[in-house]
């Protein structure tokens, strides 16, 4: 017995509230499974650098520019994120990253007396990561989701200036 068939069988209302049930609960479940941020693997940083970051985290604004903290899973004192499509995510404690051994100045930002190196993502977004400081924060901004590209790193620079001190 199709679909078709077995709903010709029941009753007229039964069968005009059938689409409109279908529907609703489509309406209703898309946006958790669209609003399920991905996971972001947090970082193994050092010891030292891991106090510096579980610092760090407590000293994070609670909204960058208009987008509210919504950190990734599984949650670690490594890892937030603002925004959820796109959105901003901050790791702390990576590894230091190939790309500042390019040329770190040529590409690096100054905001607030924290200096970034820089370097583009497959999206076309920036990727961020502070340089000559006790821990590396590294910052993901997605193509589009400021005006500016170092917009979101002003929101950054105090609590990391309070947190991860200068040198190597």
């Amino acid at each position: 017995m199709t679909l078709t068939s077995r709903l010709t069988t029941l009753p007229a209302p039964v069968r005009w509230l059938t689409l409109p049930a279908v529907l609703l609960t489509g309406v209703v479940v898309l946006p958790f499974v669209w609003a399920a941020p991905a996971e972001v693997t947090p970082p193994v940083p050092r010891a030292g650098a891991a106090e510096y970051c579980a610092t760090l985290d407590r000293a994070l604004p609670d909204t960058v520019l208009g987008h509210r903290r919504e950190d990734p899973s599984p949650a670690s004192p490594y890892t937030a994120a603002w925004g959820s499509s796109p959105r901003t995510v901050l790791r702390c404690g990576i590894e230091r990253p190939g790309y500042l051994d390019d040329d770190p100045l040529k590409q690096s930002p100054e905001v607030n007396d924290v200096q970034w190196g820089m370097s583009g993502t497959p999206d076309g977004g920036y990727r961020f990561v502070t340089t000559l400081r006790k821990a590396y924060v590294e910052i993901e901004v997605p193509k589009g989701a400021y005006p500016g590209y170092t917009d979101p790193l002003g929101s950054f620079a105090d609590a990391i200036k309070a947190t991860v001190p200068d040198g190597l």
